[in-house]
């Protein structure tokens, strides 16, 4: 998990039991940051709508994450949408409780490590995004997404829709990718669903990066 041990236990000592159902909308864009959710189990995804009205896909965090803690530090509106991906359990922690816990020079530095390997990881998915194939884009989108589920075969708990928001891809890119994976033995693909079954596999076909999978 991301926090240290001793502070995960006190945000979750620090909060109150409030449980989403898969879909359910977790924290909102544009609310105010009245307080930080301490995710205990279950997958959210955490999307973002531009101006335009555009839907940017930026994350699937996994048990172990704090959400909404950096508008509650920061004091600005939420900055982007969270929706559970499965029914998740979380510890909701007032702003002002969290605040309160997390004064310390040592936690906030902790905090900003956390903040800024969430930065690299957008950058890395945005420079792939530029720079490969769609083949191994949708592949390493997989791979990503599967470190942050549990079980196997892989449930990667998102649609083609929502794979092409990740990586810049129409659904019907996504879709003809997903058909040669399925062709290779790679995953399985049903209504709104995407299982990886061989897992070892997609991810040496992800980090060849060459061409159309």
């Amino acid at each position: 998990m991301d926090v240290s041990g001793l502070m995960w236990e006190r945000l979750v000592s620090a909060g109150s039991e409030r449980r989403f159902g898969a879909g359910e909308v977790v924290l909102r864009q544009g609310d105010p940051p009245t307080h930080v959710l301490v995710l205990v189990s279950g997958r959210v995804k955490v999307s973002l709508t531009l101006p335009k009205g555009e839907v940017l896909l930026v994350a699937v965090r996994g048990p172990g994450e704090l959400l909404g803690e950096m508008a509650v530090l920061g004091g600005d509106d939420r900055s982007a949408t969270v929706v559970a991906v499965d029914a998740c359990v979380t510890r909701v922690v007032t702003a002002e409780r969290f605040r309160f816990l997390t004064q310390s020079a040592g936690v906030r530095d902790e905090l900003l490590r956390r903040a800024m390997r969430r930065i690299r990881e957008g950058e890395t998915w945005r420079a792939e995004t530029a720079a490969l194939p769609a083949g191994p884009r949708v592949a390493r989108a997989l791979v990503r997404l599967a470190a942050v589920a549990e079980g196997e075969p892989v449930d990667v708990g998102l649609g083609q829709t929502e794979i092409g928001q990740a990586v810049g891809l129409s659904r019907s890119v996504v879709a003809a990718e997903l058909a040669r994976l399925r062709e290779r033995g790679l995953v399985m693909t049903e209504r709104r669903r995407i299982v990886i079954v061989d897992l070892p596999g997609l991810r040496a076909l992800a980090e060849s990066g060459h061409g159309s999978v």
